[in-house]
């Protein structure tokens, strides 16, 4: 007897619809899956074994074979336990497989019986409403599943309990629908850095405009600190961000109890990560930190200490916002829209520049720390926030003073910065600025604009292009790192609420340009 379930696999962040035929024949004893199965997926024979054993079903002594269509289409994950149980459950006739035609399943089979987590309940929700059908998944994944408002779940804490479900000796009753998204409370507060106003100016900037930044300066500077209270001055995920976001976690295996991930990730790490696990691949193609940081912050300390070779893997996903994991058996594409925030020592030692404390090297060992960053890497930053040594008035200055920043030259850009600000006011202007870049009718980020539409913003005058030329000329710019100019100045006429870019706003984002 022929049986058919259905179920889906995962290419990238893709879904594909596979069809698990299972069939019984007489012939020596045996339990074969082809379909181009990995090892976890030819192992599910033995796990599946088992639990018919646990709940008193006997497999025959016949030729048992089951084809997980397409046969040419490679299938990972133990995730297809579920689906190929249930076709065996047809193929004995346990009962009529034709009530679940409309569902696809997804399973771990545990030895004891009970349905087990696993990953990409998310995207094969979506597929499964896509396509107008249920889908049958862990209870554990249920409410996972509701996120996607699909009409038909059966969320089974075991296998008794859903053949029991399917032939009508009991009810499964379907997870509960999400309260909605709660607001992320942060531990950490940008009051909590003392001094460095110019960084927080410019942190400040980069998450209304989505800039990528390097941070520069000697240890206890403050740079590790704040970046990991970057987070807490960026606008919220939009609901369409929240599910792209999601859904990369789901196939990671990483999202939280709730269903779905509602804060801008965070990732941050260690240098001495191999290319794979920073932009993705591995023998199966997985989601690399760029990946899992998508519409997020990926946190880079100690940048030269990062092999030099997993760096400029970095340079196009930083350009075009997704990668391409290609292996002879498998191509992936993840999206990577990430925003880089970077932190390094101005030398090995750290303290370059303080007679009392720096190396005999110096300068040269400066020279040659940094030139482990290549140009064409520096060049896809936005900022270069070269920070000093905490002074120790500013470890005790009250909060709320505000200090002059922004000065070029004779030319006093106007800015001011409060001393220990809370991150909540800095946010509120970033939100501000975010605002009149949508009320402009903007779909993206500043840092995401076209050089075309770009020019439109600037003011037409000779001040604006005797500026551009000093700039062009004085940072020896390439064109990549003119527009990242231009696009820092949008931010910065946007957070002063001006219509247009002035030459104070190009001014401004001058100072940031000065690199490491």
């Amino acid at each position: 007897m022929l049986a058919k379930s259905y179920t889906v696999s995962f290419q990238g962040i893709d879904v594909y619809p596979v069809t698990v035929e299972v069939v019984i024949t007489n012939g020596l004893p045996s339990f074969t899956i082809v379909g181009l199965a990995d090892k976890a997926v030819a192992e599910s024979r033995e796990r599946i074994r088992a639990c018919f054993h646990t709940i008193g079903i006997a497999l025959p002594a016949k030729r048992i074979t089951v084809n997980l269509s397409p046969a040419d289409v490679p299938k990972e994950g133990a995730h297809f336990d579920l689906p190929i149980a249930l076709g065996l459950l047809g193929a004995l006739g346990i009962f009529d497989l034709i009530q679940l035609e409309e569902y696809i399943a997804l399973g771990e089979l545990s030895l004891d019986g009970k349905i087990n987590t696993c990953v990409g309940i998310l995207p094969a929700s979506l597929y499964a409403v896509a396509q107008q059908k249920g889908i049958i998944c862990p209870v554990s994944s249920g409410r996972e599943a509701a996120w996607t408002g699909i009409d038909r779940i059966i969320a089974a804490p075991d296998l008794l309990t859903l053949v029991n479900h399917v032939k009508g000796d009991q009810i499964i009753a379907a997870p509960k629908a999400p309260n909605a998204i709660a607001q992320h409370t942060f531990q950490v507060d940008m009051k909590d850095v003392r001094g460095q106003l110019m960084a927080r100016r410019g942190l400040e900037i980069a998450a209304a405009g989505g800039h990528n930044v390097l941070m520069s300066g000697p240890p206890g500077a403050g740079k590790s600190m704040m970046a990991q209270r970057f987070p807490t001055i960026l606008p919220p995920l939009t609901p369409e961000e929240s599910l792209e976001v999601s859904i990369i976690h789901s196939i990671s295996g990483l999202l939280p109890e709730n269903g779905l991930v509602t804060t801008r990730p965070y990732r941050d790490p260690h240098h001495s990560i191999s290319t794979p696990a920073l932009v993705g691949g591995g023998a199966k193609a997985k989601p690399g930190e760029i990946s899992l940081a998508h519409h997020g912050v990926l946190f880079l300390d100690e940048l030269p200490e990062f092999p030099r070779y997993t760096l400029e893997a970095l340079r196009q996903p930083l350009e075009t916002g997704e990668v391409l994991i290609a292996r002879a058996n498998n191509h992936a594409t993840f999206p990577a829209k990430f925003q880089l925030i970077a932190a390094m020592n101005p030398c090995r030692c750290g303290y370059l520049g303080e007679a009392a404390r720096e190396c005999v090297k110096a300068p040269l060992c400066g020279k040659d720390y940094q030139a482990k960053l290549s140009g064409p890497l520096l060049d896809r930053f936005d900022l270069f926030i070269v920070m000093q040594k905490i002074e120790p008035k500013d470890l005790v200055m009250p909060d709320g003073v505000t200090e002059e920043i922004g000065v070029t030259g004779d030319t006093c850009v106007g800015r001011r910065s409060v001393m220990n600000e809370h991150s909540a006011s800095i946010r509120s202007r970033v939100l501000a600025a975010i605002d009149t870049q949508r009320a402009r009718g903007q779909t993206c980020r500043n840092t995401d604009l076209l050089s075309n539409d770009l020019l439109s913003h600037l003011e037409d005058s000779d001040i604006m292009k005797a500026l551009l030329q000093k700039a062009f000329d004085r940072f020896n710019l390439s064109a990549r790192g003119f527009y990242r100019l231009l696009k820092v100045a949008r931010t910065i006429a946007d957070l002063a609420a001006h219509d247009k870019v002035l030459p104070d706003d190009v001014l401004e984002a001058m100072q940031f340009r000065i690199t490491v």
